[in-house]
Formats: structure tokens, sequence, C-alpha cells
């Protein structure tokens, strides 16, 4: 039997869709036999629309960022410029001069729209671009130490998100790891005296979601780029975060840049397009141009290129550092970064009243200071003084924070704040559309998310 919300279902989604929600009704329907009454044909088509329109949205959602972490892994690290966001739609839109060189008419590289960048801004003699950093570690030891022993210091033997580490990525690129020192000292002597006929390279690692403290000792970047040449090998830095320009301008710590270590005589520097660079997601290799071309050589670079979106969004991104005194108001890593707790609590002040009304008697809400991060293993140590919105159950009732915590991800645009200190914390850091913010949050009120005193007791 037609009824009008199926009809309308598949006007709206097609017939395949709705038939696939049809039979998760009827699924539902079978499963609950015995518990209540069978739903009327007006009902059943009703929640086949209803799935049919659940299925319909994207997986992928706009959230709100508002655990104080401003490079957040798993809400998609940096947020990109204007700029960027404008190249990358323009180049969805048309065909695009990829690789197609438009003074020869003959076939041309997609390096080539970010290689001078790079190299201007870096000092390097040479550059290449991949899809991320951990591919252009890869590339590199692959390529300039394929079944030859790569040196490394125990010490910097990094694990970053999702368990991935150093050692299995070494082991896939099919180089062989000489680890030399130990976990908190490693002595210049060490490299040398570990160097032989199967080194490949010398390869030292930021340890940039760690921070050893103590009893230390590190070898610096100039003493083992001296230690490589007068060996005769390649040095190689994995940076990470990919640092353009000096951090102490954004009221940060001082962090070596990129140009740095290349004038301190490292042959290649890896590093992120994404962390504090502030563009979309890639990984960098500048440095030596004999070294440049061989790793362009290796069969794997093509698996791992970077699509003409991104090519857009990297090449008006970098452009931006051309300005470096307008960089933290066109970036929006580092104008988050910036951003004064005064600023943040007018935010704060804003929002609430909102959130008390919306939350009622159930919750104290108080605006408090907190400590945000950089996040994505960028400044381990280093905090954010920052300001939100504290949120603690009246009861006292941790599992009355959790499930408010679930209400706001079941918002239309999920809310993703912290728990800590027997309170939800929804930090201001990263929130710029305040009027946004309001008109989601007072869908609380609505009972779309099941946010009642019921599922909080």
């Amino acid at each position: 039997m037609k009824t009008a919300p199926a009809v309308e279902s598949c006007a709206l989604y097609g017939r395949p869709s709705t038939l696939a929600a049809a039979r998760v009704v009827v699924d539902e329907v079978r499963r609950g036999r015995g518990e209540g009454a069978m739903p009327s044909a007006e009902q059943f088509g009703e929640r086949v629309s209803a799935h049919a329109t659940a299925m319909a949205m994207p997986h992928l959602k706009h959230v709100f960022n508002m655990t104080g972490v401003v490079l957040h892994t798993n809400l998609g690290r940096a947020v990109l410029a204007e700029e960027a966001i404008a190249a990358a739609a323009d180049a969805m839109r048309h065909p695009v001069s990829l690789e197609f060189d438009l003074d020869s008419g003959q076939r041309g590289e997609r390096d080539d729209h970010v290689r001078d960048l790079i190299c201007e801004l870096t000092g390097a003699a040479d550059a290449t671009v991949v899809n991320n950093n951990a591919a252009a570690l890869f590339l590199v030891l692959n390529t300039l130490a394929h079944r030859r022993e790569t040196i490394v210091s125990r010490g910097e033997l990094i694990e970053i998100g999702g368990s991935f580490r150093l050692p299995a990525i070494m082991e896939r690129a099919e180089t062989i790891l000489h680890e030399v020192g130990t976990t908190n000292r490693t002595h210049a002597g060490d490299y040398a005296s570990a160097i032989n006929e199967q080194t490949g390279l010398l390869l030292k690692v930021h340890t940039s979601n760690y921070v050893i403290r103590g009893f230390t000792t590190a070898v610096g970047t100039s003493d083992m780029a001296c230690i490589a040449q007068q060996a005769k090998l390649p040095s190689v830095y994995d940076m990470g975060s990919g640092i353009l320009l000096g951090l102490e301008r954004f009221g940060l710590a001082h962090e070596p840049t990129v140009s740095k270590i290349l004038r301190e005589g490292i042959d290649l520097v890896t590093f992120s397009g994404d962390k504090l660079l502030g563009g979309p997601q890639a990984g960098f290799i500048a440095g030596r141009k004999d070294l440049i071309a061989a790793i362009n050589r290796n069969p794997m670079k093509r698996a791992m290129r970077i699509d003409k979106m991104r090519v857009a969004a990297l090449e008006a991104t970098l452009r931006l550092y051309r300005d470096p005194d307008r960089l933290a108001q066109r970036l929006p890593t580092y104008r988050l970064i910036r951003r004064s707790c005064d600023e943040l609590r007018d935010v704060a002040r804003q929002l609430l009243s909102l959130a008390r009304q919306q939350l009622g008697a159930e919750f104290k809400v108080e605006i408090s200071d907190c400590d945000g991060e950089i996040g994505s293993g960028a400044m381990p140590t280093e905090k954010i003084a920052s300001v939100g919105l504290a949120i603690r159950s009246t009861r006292g009732s941790g599992r009355a924070l959790i499930e408010l915590a679930a209400a706001l991800r079941r918002l239309p645009i999920p809310v993703i704040g912290r728990i800590e200190s027997d309170a939800l914390i929804l930090d201001m850091r990263c929130l710029e559309d305040v009027t946004a913010f309001s008109m989601n949050f007072m869908q609380l009120a609505r009972g779309g998310t099941d946010l009642d005193s019921r599922t909080l007791e």
C-alpha cells in the first residue's frame, strides 16, 4: 500500500533508497513483535521516510570544536583559510593546469605549483609534496636507505596517533633500523660509531608529542649534519609540525623552523601541511636537489601524490606566508591561537544565559578559566590559557554529564566538548560563529536530543 510519506520519500531520495529504509523498518517491527501494537500503514510510511532521510544525511559532519584543542586530529586538524577554500572550490569546478605546462604546451608536474613557494619560504634547493608526512618519511627511507641501515636515536622512536610507530614505517619502507644511544641520552659518538658500509642515512625525529626531561642528552641538528657530511651520507630530519615562521610572534614558545634546520646543514626535512602550517593534509620533503630528484623517481611517489583540490589549497595557503604581518588575521590556525582570554570571556558571557536556560535546573553553568592546547602532537607541554563554560550536574551525577555530552553530539551541528574535574567544559577558543552556535544549541529544548530529567537521573 502506498502512503504519502513513502511516496514523498521516493520523490526525494529515489525508490532504491526508500526500499532499503523500508527493509530496515520491517526488521525493526519483527524484532519488536509482541512489545506493542503493529504500526499502521501510515505510521510505517512515516518511519520509512524518517529512515530514508537519516540515510541521506552526510556521515562526515560539520561540528563545533569546543575541546580547546586547536589542531584536533579527530576533528580534521587545521581549518583552512578563505583563500585556500576558494582556490580548492575553483579547482573542483573547472579543468586546471595540474600537470600541463602552459608555456610549452607539454606535460607538466603537479609539484611545480608549490615547489617554488616552498623553496622561497624555507630556503630549500628543491621540494616535493605527497599526501601526508608519514608518506613523506616513508618515501625518503624507501628511496635513500632501501635495504640499508637507517641510524636513529632510541629516544626518538616515536609512536603517533592510532598506534602508528616509526619502527613499523621503517619496516614497511624496507630499511633496517639501527638504533643508537638510550631512551634519555644519545651522544654524537653514538652516531659516528654506528656508521658502517651498510648505512643508508642518519635520521633525526622531532619528538613533537612528548618531552623527556631530567638527565638527558640529545644530538643537535648541526652536529648530526656534520657527522653525516663527514661520512658522505644523507641526513634527514622528520620535523612533523611544519613551522615556517617563528612561533614567538604568535605568543608561543620557540620551536625551530624548517629554514633554520636546513641552514644547520640537514639535507632533507619532512613536515606536515595540516598542522602548524595551517593548510590541508599533505607531506613535504624539502632540501637537497639531487636527493629530491632521486625521491621523485621512486615509483611509489605516484601512489602518494595529492589531487588538484589539495594542490590549489596548498598553493593559496603558502602564498599567505609571503605577508607574515597579516598571517594571524588570515590563517585560522594562528588566529585561533592568538585569541585573548578577554575576547573568549566575552564570548562565554554571550552564551551563559542561553546555556542556563536550555539546560535548566539539572545543571549549574559557570564561566571558567581553563587550559587549551595546540594539538596534533605539536608542543605537548605548551598550554594555552583559555575560557569556557563549565557545566556541572546539580545532583553531582557523572552519568548526567555523559548523557549531556551525548545529547550535544546529537544536535544538528554536533558540539564536542571535554569532561574534566567533574564538569563538561565547552572551551570558547575555536568558537567564532556565536550566532550559529546559539541557534544550534537551542535545539536542546526541542526534544530531538532525548535530553530530559528521565535520562539524567
